[in-house]
């Protein structure tokens, strides 16, 4: 089985990088691309929402791989990178939050990076784990018809969670977990634009931990990505 972490001749992670935003050009939709986490934490605090009275962490680490033992944002890196490769081969104009794992972007930061360029789409990619094992399947996230902070983007996000997973998990042929609609996730909360969570699978299932790990499966996961962000824009 194949483990891609990187693309090929990229360069080992250097110190941590605080640029964000990198664009490459197209003439479709623009769709910015948040890979998940990074690699270390920020345990600081930000406000959950604009006007909020709660905060959270800046950014979490995530999870891992059970059996392939990958941090998650290595994982969610790997794939980005791949769909951004795909969508610039679709025509789409792409804005990736980041390429490189040594970064320190706050989740309301990366939100603001997809709301300052007028994204089309925000797609923030991401992998699940769970205390129990036997947990799999993938779903999609989006903020719920009363979000305080972002409401009015409520029915765009819905209809792109449901075009992605919908394509994705026929992709991937992983269980469909539905969507999740939450009030709780500031990566969401702080968004302007159409926003979806994508939580490919789960890394805490040693079967599906090492399907994603495998280029084959990545390479499935982005068609059905692809897919579902070339319906929900009608193309």
């Amino acid at each position: 089985m194949q483990i891609l972490l990187k693309r090929k001749g990229e360069a080992a992670p250097g110190p941590m990088e605080t640029q964000a935003g990198i664009y490459h050009a197209g003439e479709g939709p623009l769709v910015c691309i948040d890979p998940g986490h990074q690699a270390v934490e920020d345990n600081g605090q930000e406000l959950i929402g604009p006007g909020a009275s709660r905060t959270k962490k800046k950014v979490s680490y995530g999870t891992a791989g059970k059996a392939s033992g990958l941090d998650e944002s290595e994982l969610n890196l790997a794939v980005s990178l791949k769909l951004q490769d795909e969508l610039l081969a679709r025509g789409y104009q792409v804005l990736m939050v980041r390429e490189t794992n040594r970064v320190n972007i706050s989740n309301s930061k990366r939100a603001a990076i997809a709301g300052q360029a007028g994204a089309d789409v925000f797609v923030r990619i991401h992998a699940n784990g769970s205390d129990d094992p036997s947990d799999t399947g993938s779903m999609t996230i989006c903020p719920t018809p009363a979000n305080p902070y972002c409401g009015g983007i409520y029915r765009a996000s819905r209809r792109l969670s449901d075009c992605i997973l919908d394509h994705m998990t026929a992709s991937s042929r992983f269980k469909s977990n539905g969507v999740r609609e939450t009030d709780t996730m500031s990566g969401i909360n702080w968004s302007q634009v159409p926003v979806t969570i994508v939580e490919m699978g789960y890394m805490s299932n040693r079967d599906e931990d090492l399907k994603m790990v495998s280029d084959s499966c990545q390479r499935r996961i982005v068609q059905g990505i692809a897919a579902g962000i070339d319906a929900y824009c009608g193309r």
